[in-house]
This record gives C-alpha cells, sequence and structure tokens, in this order.
C-alpha cells in the first residue's frame, strides 16, 4: 500500500469515527484506535497519540456547533471537570502501582453492562422538587426539543454525578482513555440529564481532557504528523457531519449508537486486559 491509499483509507476511517464519536459523546478514539493498532499494525503509542489530538478535533468542532444550537451546558461541563481532572490525576501516578490489566477487564465489564442499561432505561426530564445542591450551582438550562419548543431541565443527584466523573477521569488517567462513556453514564443515568445534553456537553468536556494528555504524547514524541494529519481533518469532517445528524436525531437512535459504541470499547478493553496489549 503505498502512501496516498494509506492517507486516504485512514481518513475514511476517522470520518467514520468522528462522524460515531460526534452522535455518541465519546469522541472517535473508540473507533480509531482499534482500526489503527488492529488493521494497520500502527504502534499503540502512536494511534493513542493521533487518537487524543482528534478527541481535540472532535470537541472543537462538534462543540462550538452544539453550544450554538443550544444543546451544551458548560456550566454542568466546567463543573464536572474539576472531578474528572483529579481523577486522573490520581490515576497517572496509579499507573505506576496498580495492575492496569485487571482494571481493564472490569472497567470493559462495566461498559458492557452499562451499553444494556443505556437501552433499558428511560426516564422523564425532572423539573419539580429539584436537587438544592444544583439550585445552588446553577446546573440547569433548556434544549430545543423540536417544532420550536424549548424544554427545562435541573441535574439531579449531584454528589453521585460527581463521583462517577471523577472515577472517569481516574480511568482516563490509568487507562489512556478519554472515558467519555462514563461521562455520558453518570449525566444521562445518574443526574438524569436529557440524553441530547449529556453527548453534547461529554463532547465539549473529552477536549479538555485529551489537551492536557496529548501535551505529554507530544514530548515523548508520539505525535506522526503523516498520521496525525489524516486522522484529525477525517475525524473533524466526521464530528461536524455528527452535529448536523444529531440536532435531528431521535434519542432512540442515538441511544442504540452509543449503546453500539459502549459495547466495542468494553470489549476492547476485556480483550486489553486479558491479552496484556
Amino acid at each position: 500500500m503505498n502512501e496516498l491509499w494509506f492517507v486516504i483509507i485512514i481518513f475514511t476511517c476517522s470520518l467514520a469515527g468522528g462522524l460515531l464519536g460526534a452522535l455518541g459523546g465519546l469522541g472517535g478514539g473508540v473507533v480509531i484506535v482499534p482500526v489503527l493498532t488492529i488493521f494497520f499494525h500502527v504502534d499503540i503509542h502512536y494511534a493513542i497519540g493521533a487518537s487524543l489530538v482528534s478527541v481535540i478535533a472532535t470537541s472543537s468542532g462538534a462543540a462550538a456547533a452544539y453550544v450554538r444550537e443550544g444543546f451544551s451546558n458548560i456550566r454542568v461541563g466546567m463543573f464536572l471537570e474539576v472531578a474528572t481532572t483529579t481523577g486522573a490525576l490520581l490515576g497517572a501516578w496509579l499507573t505506576t502501582v496498580a495492575p492496569t490489566q485487571v482494571i481493564a477487564v472490569i472497567f470493559g465489564a462495566v461498559l458492557l453492562y452499562s451499553a444494556y442499561g443505556a437501552l433499558k432505561t428511560q426516564h422523564e426530564v425532572i423539573t419539580e422538587h429539584p436537587d438544592p445542591l444544583a439550585m445552588k450551582l446553577k446546573l440547569k438550562g433548556t434544549f430545543p426539543a423540536g417544532d420550536g419548543e424549548e424544554k427545562s431541565y435541573v441535574a439531579q443527584r449531584v454528589p453521585a454525578g460527581f463521583g462517577i466523573m471523577w472515577l472517569a477521569g481516574l480511568l482516563s488517567g490509568l487507562l489512556g482513555l478519554g472515558a467519555g462513556a462514563v461521562k455520558v453514564i453518570a449525566m444521562d443515568q445518574a443526574m438524569k440529564l436529557p440524553f441530547k445534553v449529556s453527548t453534547t456537553t461529554s463532547n465539549f468536556m473529552i477536549g479538555v481532557t485529551a489537551a492536557a494528555s496529548a501535551g505529554l504524547y507530544l514530548r515523548a514524541g508520539y505525535l506522526a504528523p503523516g498520521l496525525v494529519m489524516p486522522v484529525m481533518l477525517g475525524v473533524l469532517t466526521g464530528s461536524l457531519i455528527g452535529s448536523r445528524l444529531l440536532v435531528r436525531a431521535h434519542v432512540g437512535t442515538l441511544k442504540v449508537v452509543f449503546a453500539l459504541l459502549v459495547i466495542a470499547m468494553g470489549v476492547e478493553m476485556i480483550v486489553k486486559g486479558v491479552t496484556g496489549i
């Protein structure tokens, strides 16, 4: 395979990854890293480095559109980033002492169960008897519900959501993941935010987390321009397309896309833990 065909194929795969990542709120890494390592035999460090840059592109491309459309809740995202950042710092330290293979298997199993829960769980947007802490922190907002209608929502069970976000950051630092799946689960299932708000806010958040990690990979020399460029451009294009589709997509369809991506990520983590790759 010559270089031109390699770039075209990588761009196409990255476009698909960016599209799915924007719809599911997970970033394109869940698709890109397995494709690069399994089918193109790219070293895992370079694959993760390209994935991190692509996640920043996804967040930059999709999050801007979601904010403009009124879906992302920046206040909720920045509040929860406190938890993910502190968790990630601890996770980075634990990489030197913890058996990451065992944790990867456990994480994969949790993701598989979460995918099942995402498909089965339906919850109403709660505005009556709101969480007092959410009201104090102003963790509320509105989102377009179609036909020009705006629906209000208020976050629920803020401590539970904050704790799960801390776990997401811990796993991110420990396993080198964006942990977007855990972030969506925290906002959708724990904090009872509307699903579109959860996925769009997750897209905003993962870019902040990935930016810090990408700096470490750049310093270590794991960002190869010939690989990063087609991945980044593909993911950015896919994320912009995905952001347009999400605005019109049915929530049930988004939940199916999210569940399939989480299943793929869960299987990947279990295989990674069992084989030690």
